[in-house]
C-alpha cells in the first residue's frame, strides 16, 4: 500500500470518527434534555403528592354535615292548605352532623360555610303545588305550579347558600298550597356542607 492511499484511509477514518463523535454529542444533549424533563416531572409529582397529603389532612379535620329527608315516614300524607306552612320532613334518610331537626323541619348550620340544598315537591291539580326554601325566615328559592287540568305535578330546585353557624334553613308551603308524599319519597329536602368558611 502506498502512503497516499494509507493517508486517504486515515483521513476517512478520522472523518468517520468525527461524525460519530458529533452523533454521540447530539445523543448526550438529547439524554440531558430527557433527564431535565424527567426531573421536572418528578418535582411536579412530588409537589402534587404534597398537595394531596395536605388536602387529606385538611379533610380529616373538616366537619362532615349532610342530611336528606322525605315528608312522609309512613302511609300517605297531604300537607296543606294550612296556617302553619312549615314542612316537617319525618322520614330521615341521613343526618350526619345532626344539623336537621325532624321535629321542627329546620336545618341549623353547625358551622359557617357554603352549603348546597335541594328539594322536590309533588302535588295534585286541585291546589297550588310547590314550596319555598327559607333562610332565617327569608324566601330564597321555590317551586310552584297553580291548579291545572293535568292530574299531578312535580318539580325540584337547588341552591348553594353561604351560612353562618346557627343560620336556619327550612321549607314552607305557598299560601293555599298543598303537597303530597308517601313512601315513594316524592317530596324531599336535602342539604350538605360543601366546605367550611
Amino acid at each position: 500500500m502506498d502512503i497516499d492511499e494509507w493517508l486517504k484511509d486515515k483521513v476517512e477514518l478520522i472523518k468517520n470518527l468525527e461524525d460519530k463523535l458529533k452523533c454521540v454529542e447530539r445523543l448526550q444533549n438529547d439524554v440531558g434534555a430527557l433527564e431535565a424533563g424527567l426531573n421536572a416531572t418528578v418535582d411536579e409529582l412530588t409537589a402534587q403528592k404534597a398537595e394531596v397529603d395536605r388536602l387529606k389532612k385538611e379533610n380529616e379535620g373538616a366537619p362532615q354535615i349532610a342530611f336528606s329527608a322525605s315528608l312522609a315516614n309512613f302511609g300517605e300524607i297531604y300537607k296543606g292548605p294550612c296556617t302553619d306552612k312549615a314542612l316537617i320532613y319525618k322520614r330521615v334518610f341521613s343526618n350526619t352532623g345532626n344539623g336537621y331537626d325532624q321535629s321542627t323541619g329546620i336545618f341549623t348550620a353547625p358551622v359557617g360555610g357554603l352549603y348546597f340544598f335541594s328539594f322536590s315537591t309533588y302535588g295534585y291539580n286541585t291546589h297550588i303545588m310547590g314550596a319555598m326554601l327559607m333562610k332565617n325566615g327569608a324566601h330564597q328559592i321555590s317551586t310552584y305550579d297553580g291548579p291545572s287540568a293535568d292530574g299531578s305535578d312535580s318539580s325540584s330546585n337547588a341552591v348553594a347558600l353561604q351560612l353562618a353557624a346557627g343560620d336556619k334553613v327550612h321549607m314552607e308551603l305557598w299560601d293555599n298550597g298543598r303537597v303530597f308524599n308517601n313512601l315513594n319519597g316524592h317530596t324531599t329536602f336535602s342539604g350538605f356542607l360543601v366546605f367550611p368558611v
